[in-house]
């Protein structure tokens, strides 16, 4: 019988300090529970294995330790979760292994240990280069501490590495995206990623806006920077792949005059790809997701309720059940998530996982998007216009 592969999502919630636009699950001012909450993650890792053994599942592709911040944790915390994932799963040789990263939390002796457990990916989050920028997102470091964190990741042999930014931030120019992509592009990261702000309830950056205190670009200036960044980074030899994510292409062809098929995306997310792609992955730790089997689930957000249950051998009421999907939902999600990469989502391969044909399965759908020049239907191909990469939502919604 075929085995599956799958995905590993490890979530740590720590931060030293909460960033004024962030609504995920994380908390600041919790390190001192690091050591207990490592040793839940691990025994949810054993935990799962009888399950996933039911469901054929072995090979482990990627794994991806997110947060939070999880450079904010002692590394050998981190150490000992991957330890026990390597325990009890097969690991390929090749996987994808990424870790998060803030500068102000990394030093050289921590990303040297990092290197040598085997983490072969960095996603540093930079967000902004000005210090009243960052200084207004709530971030504890300076730009100077990201070169350090930089330089530091390169000397002791990083060759994946992406950089986050952010756009349409209140007070935030298209001088000062461009001066940040120039800075940025100066250093050759091999993916960057550029996410435009999105104002969450609850937040301290919403509250600011709401009373007057910041504001926010226009939607015509957001957009500006949008495609100022497209147009910089694809001019220096980044594929734009995804509705916000770049990365490094490699020419393998000797003659510079031969088709850009020849362009490798060797720099590309794979974990976050397999997700766009629908793969299958599992996730550990506090408001960790999984998708498995058809079924999407959560584990409950509080990190103390998260570690008692595991310490009371209760770890079944961590999980949260968010959707059991039927073919036709699981059809829809593949469309949406497919049209968030710019190549589209390929016909053929549709019809390959799912033994039907998106064209005439979502006839009126793809006609409306047409018309409206939202997407095109080129070939084997259904992607999104220049016009849908700004009205990504619109088309997505036809999905739903």
């Amino acid at each position: 019988m075929n085995t599956k592969n799958i995905g590993i999502y490890i979530h740590i919630p720590f931060c030293k300090q909460k960033c004024n636009y962030c609504d995920f699950c994380s908390y600041a001012g919790k390190e001192s529970l690091s050591a207990r909450y490592t040793k839940s993650v691990c025994e949810e890792i054993k935990f799962a294995v009888k399950k996933l053994e039911t469901l054929q599942i072995q090979n482990v592709k990627t794994i991806y330790i997110g947060g939070g911040t999880p450079s904010s944790i002692d590394s050998k915390y981190i150490e000992q979760i991957l330890n026990e994932i390597k325990s009890n799963y097969k690991v390929d040789e090749n996987a994808e292994i990424t870790i998060e990263v803030n500068p102000g939390t990394v030093n050289l002796e921590k990303l040297e240990h990092y290197k040598q457990i085997g983490i072969n990916r960095l996603s540093i989050g930079l967000q902004a280069v000005k210090p009243d920028l960052l200084k207004m997102l709530g971030r504890i470091h300076t730009y100077y501490d990201f070169l350090d964190t930089y330089r530091f990741a390169r000397n002791v042999g990083f060759e994946n590495i992406n950089v986050d930014l952010m756009i349409g931030l209140p007070n935030q120019t298209l001088l000062d995206v461009n001066d940040a992509l120039e800075e940025i592009i100066s250093l050759e990261p091999e993916h960057i990623s550029v996410y435009s702000l999105i104002l969450e309830e609850g937040t301290n950056l919403e509250k600011q806006v709401k009373e007057k205190i910041l504001e926010l670009p226009s939607e015509d200036e957001e957009r500006a920077m949008y495609w100022q960044v497209k147009k910089v980074l694809e001019e220096n030899g980044y594929k734009h792949y995804e509705i916000s994510n770049f990365a490094k292409m490699e020419n393998f062809a000797k003659d510079e005059h031969k088709e850009s098929n020849n362009l490798k995306l060797k720099y590309a997310s794979k974990h976050n790809l397999d997700c766009w792609n629908q793969e299958e992955y599992i996730g550990f730790g506090s408001a960790a997701h999984s998708y498995i089997n058809m079924v999407r689930y959560s584990n409950i957000e509080d990190v103390e309720k998260y570690i008692e249950n595991i310490e009371n051998r209760m770890i079944e009421k961590n999980y949260i059940v968010q959707e059991k999907q039927n073919m036709e939902e699981r059809q829809k999600e593949y469309m949406l998530l497919g049209l968030r990469k710019i190549d589209g989502v390929s016909i053929q391969e549709f019809k390959n996982k799912f033994v039907a044909n998106p064209v005439f399965l979502y006839h009126e759908q793809l006609e409306k998007l047409v018309n409206e020049e939202l997407i095109e239907v080129d070939g084997d191909v259904i992607k999104l216009t220049d016009k849908g990469l700004d009205f990504a939502n619109i088309v997505w919604e036809e999905f739903v």
